[in-house]
């Protein structure tokens, strides 16, 4: 067989679509990516969402909104890829990076409460492979930390404390104690990437929880100015007869997403209910397969809460990166393509240069070094994921017995 990583499920709904959107002569932001938005912000129960080409711009864009910079301080886990920290680093804000806990990929919460100081404006925790944070815990170290809060405009005075801005990448439709993603951080951010459950092939999208006092609709605006250069009026509004007239209120970015994109988006949605079923089936499979296996699983469903279904990672404890390396290999030789999430912020080279050093995040690189993700998506078919146990099984135990 031959098992790729994580292929788009891409149907004739999504091509579809796409070739609307090309015939109606909007293939840039316009209709469809409105109507994307409200679906969105329907997913998440907020009241609003805005659409961009990344979730890194999402994220980088409500740092901005929130007026983080020079000075500042931002904490995120040592256990995530570059596009948790490098939006920190584009604001000229300093990166605080904090431990996961043992055999955990969730921060360390103890070290996250000691690494608050006075300049920390924000917390970033990462919601990896879809499974939702303790937001409740983090808010209670929030609390906990209020003293030391100085804001330094009037959005972080109307918060009054550190803003928590969710990393939620992978989890779109993951839910936590009844609540979906979107309504646990104050700010959260999507992607829909290609290899993402819900893609757009490029694409990612912020939503943030109403506040007594915060504008919905100012917070809106503000995310279009950043992503169309500080322009008062888009391509859609634009093109009414004789509304020519726009202004540009300062010089921001370009970020926008596109109706193309969008229309791919609007089709998955339609399909994303099924999608995340046909996920959890395949980890339930993979579940089951090895509850008796001597490796490490998450815990992607219980009663309190469900996961997007997005990553299965497995550790197999004991064996070093070379050993896992040498895994990876002979389950590539075997046709099955497989991955490792993530190697740690402090191993790479961008984050050695700016002092950071992996040697103070022994848990993340204690993860890091066994771990192995094995395929899963919606288009696997259960021959394949059999095939993928079997051979698993196979080639780890030649290490393991």
């Amino acid at each position: 067989m031959n098992i790729p990583f994580s292929p788009p499920d891409i149907g004739e709904g999504e091509i579809k679509q796409v070739i609307e959107a090309l015939k109606s002569g909007w293939i840039t932001t316009g209709p469809k990516t409105k109507q994307f938005e409200r679906e969105i912000a329907e997913l998440c129960n907020t009241e609003k969402a805005v659409c961009l080409n990344s979730a890194t711009a999402a994220l980088e864009l409500t740092l901005r909104i929130l007026g983080i910079g020079e000075g500042d301080e931002v904490i995120t886990s040592s256990y995530t890829y570059t596009a948790s920290a490098s939006p920190i680093a584009h604001l000229g804000a300093k990166i605080v990076l904090v431990d996961t806990q043992k055999d955990s990929l969730e921060m360390d919460y103890d070290k996250l409460e000691k690494s608050i100081t006075e300049k920390t404006k924000a917390i970033i925790p990462v919601d990896i492979a879809g499974i939702i944070c303790d937001y409740d815990r983090i808010f209670e170290i929030v609390e906990k930390k209020k003293n030391l809060f100085k804001a330094s405009n009037d959005i972080q005075k109307l918060y009054n404390r550190i803003i928590v801005v969710s990393d939620c990448a992978h989890g779109i439709g993951a839910q936590r104690k009844g609540k979906m993603a979107g309504e646990w951080a104050d700010f959260t951010t999507f992607s829909f990437h290609a290899v993402k459950n819900l893609t757009t092939a490029e694409g990612g999208a912020a939503v943030w929880k109403n506040k007594k006092g915060l504008d919905d609709d100012d917070i809106y605006k503000q995310y279009q100015l950043l992503s169309l250069h500080g322009q008062t009026k888009d391509a859609l509004h634009k093109n009414s007869l004789g509304a020519w007239e726009y202004d540009i209120v300062a010089p921001y970015y370009k970020c926008n997403m596109t109706d193309i994109m969008a229309g791919i988006g609007l089709a998955q949605m339609k399909r994303y209910p099924e999608l995340l079923e046909r996920r959890q089936k395949i980890i339930a499979k993979y579940n089951e397969a090895f509850k008796d296996f001597p490796i490490m699983l998450l815990n992607h469903k219980d009663e309190e809460h469900i996961s997007s279904g997005h990553l299965y990672l497995t550790r197999i404890k004991g064996i070093d990166e070379k050993t896992r390396n040498e895994i990876i290999i002979k389950m590539a030789e075997e046709g099955i393509a497989c991955n490792v999430h993530y190697k740690p912020l402090p191993m790479l080279t961008a984050y050695k240069n700016l002092g950071f050093d992996i040697k103070n995040y022994p848990n993340a690189y204690d993860f890091y070094q066994n771990e192995i993700t094995l395929p899963l998506y919606s288009k696997l078919t259960d021959e394949q994921v059999n095939y993928i146990i079997e051979k698993f099984k196979k080639i780890v135990g030649e290490y393991i017995q």
